[in-house]
């Protein structure tokens, strides 16, 4: 960050702390800068430098525009080692929304939310979680995909848990056997963690 004239000129990583968004996606939006009027780029030392109140407030009124529109549901990638450990970048695109929502996740943890490993970096931390922790998060929260990737809230419709019938035929077949045995069956068969399923089998069994 300089200092010119009174005024603050940061840097791309500036505006990547300033912000809380990943690099890529400032880069994206310099790349689409005569279609979103991104402000333009004075040259400091051979580094390009942004104004930093006229980017803030460009910044805010993109959001803002970008938040009226339509939001489609996160595609999550299913693929890969389930127990892999990702960093917070790496959760975002399993995920299939903006790292800055995993910020907010870690700020704000909504229900479900994996705690993940955390690594102490010199000026800050990092949580890591595995691709399971965060393919569970996902199926214990049908509405992820709903708008701003929360779950919503009591009004929102819950649509019925194929998993959960699974998990009653499954009981109902194999009545002698305990519940964490069947959940084990259930993960082998259809994947999935099988504390996940223990879940399952809890509810079935509720709705007995």
């Amino acid at each position: 960050m300089k200092t010119i004239d009174g005024r603050r000129w940061a840097t791309r990583p500036d505006l990547v702390a300033h912000s809380g968004y990943s690099r890529d996606t400032l880069a994206k939006l310099w790349a689409a800068r005569e279609a979103n009027d991104h402000p333009a780029a004075r040259t400091v030392d051979r580094v390009m430098h942004w104004d930093l109140e006229v980017w803030t407030q460009w910044f805010e009124q993109h959001r803002q525009a970008e938040g009226a529109k339509p939001q489609a549901e996160p595609a999550v990638d299913r693929t890969g080692d389930p127990n892999e450990e990702l960093a917070p970048a790496a959760q975002a695109r399993l995920l299939g929304v903006d790292p800055s929502r995993i910020t907010q996740y870690d700020k704000k943890p909504p229900p479900g939310w994996p705690e993940g490993r955390v690594e102490q970096l010199p000026t800050r931390t990092r949580r890591w979680r595995t691709r399971r922790q965060l393919w569970d998060f996902v199926d214990a929260n049908p509405s992820f995909g709903t708008a701003g990737g929360r779950p919503a809230g009591p009004a929102a419709e819950k649509k019925p848990d194929p998993r959960i019938q699974l998990a009653a035929q499954a009981l109902a077949a194999h009545p002698e056997r305990k519940p964490g045995e069947v959940a084990a069956d259930l993960a082998r068969e259809h994947g999935q963690s099988i504390d996940t399923w223990k879940r399952i089998v809890t509810e079935a069994r509720r709705s007995r």
